[in-house]
């Protein structure tokens, strides 16, 4: 069973917007934990969320199976932003949305 049709466009969907979804969800969590000044929790929480975006998608390549990488990318993501919402920071709005 190759990588061809559907399964091909799910994996490249789940490693660009999953990937996404998973380094914002880390980046404004570590901006909402990390006890340096804001600017400085802000910046390296961007800074680390490059690295996790630049994994998911190596990881999601080496998965080979769309419904495990979409599962796992979202469950991780909304895990992260829950924490962030129980924390008290409005995760929408750090977003844009």
């Amino acid at each position: 069973m190759g990588l061809t049709g559907w399964r091909l466009v799910s994996l490249i969907g789940a490693a660009l917007l999953g990937g996404y979804a998973l380094a914002s969800a880390v980046g404004i969590f570590l901006a909402a934990i990390l006890p340096a000044s804001k600017s400085d929790a802000v910046l390296l929480g961007n800074l680390v969320s490059f690295a996790v975006y630049v994994a998911a998608i190596m990881w999601v390549c080496a998965v080979r199976k769309p419904l495990r990488a979409w599962c796992v990318l979202l469950i991780t993501a909304l895990i992260l932003a829950g924490l962030c919402q129980a924390k008290g920071v409005n995760v929408l709005a750090s977003v844009g949305l």
